[in-house]
């Protein structure tokens, strides 16, 4: 089918489908934003510093690449960089060169970052338990996970940078 333009008309989505585009648009702003608080009134972490302790408590030593950390994360070098330094001024996580090329920064996960991250493991499972996984019953937890897995593919990089415009003229 082609519409007036010349362009291939795309058909408008169904009623079940505009319920789940919906509902995962609220999702995706909603559940960080509880989790985020429940993190914060529990144990005095954000969702992303609690993040970022864990993705270094499952990295090889202990520590990753900035750049690395940052896309795991999903948030930008800078905005990253923020974090780490104020997981470092509670001395939760340091900085370090990167040994193989002296120019990179690695995040490394202390012994008392470490601590913190299990000290706050248990609330913010329950927290996920309450906000999202007590919702989902009776659904096929597996399929679900692969789906939003597709939706959310790791391999699509870093976040946008700020500042980019994608529907801007170039001028």
């Amino acid at each position: 089918m082609i519409d007036q333009t010349g362009n291939r008309a795309v058909p408008p989505l169904t009623p079940c489908e505009e319920a789940a585009w919906q509902a995962l648009g609220r999702a995706v702003v909603v559940i960080p934003r509880v989790l985020d608080s429940d993190l914060i009134e529990s144990d005095g972490l954000t969702m992303t510093e609690y993040t970022v302790l864990m993705n270094l408590s499952e990295a090889p030593d202990g520590s990753l690449r900035m750049s690395g950390l940052a896309n795991y994360v999903s948030i930008t070098v800078s905005g990253l960089t923020r974090v780490v330094g104020r997981l470092s001024s509670h001395g939760l996580v340091e900085r370090a060169r990167a040994p193989t090329d002296g120019r990179g920064q690695l995040a490394v996960l202390t012994p008392a970052g470490l601590t913190r991250l299990e000290r706050a493991w248990p609330s913010h499972l329950a927290s996920v338990r309450r906000r999202v996984l007590n919702h989902l019953g009776g659904i096929d937890l597996a399929a679900f996970a692969d789906a939003i897995s597709r939706v959310a593919d790791a391999d699509r990089g870093p976040p946008v940078r700020p500042g980019r415009r994608p529907f801007s003229s170039g001028r």
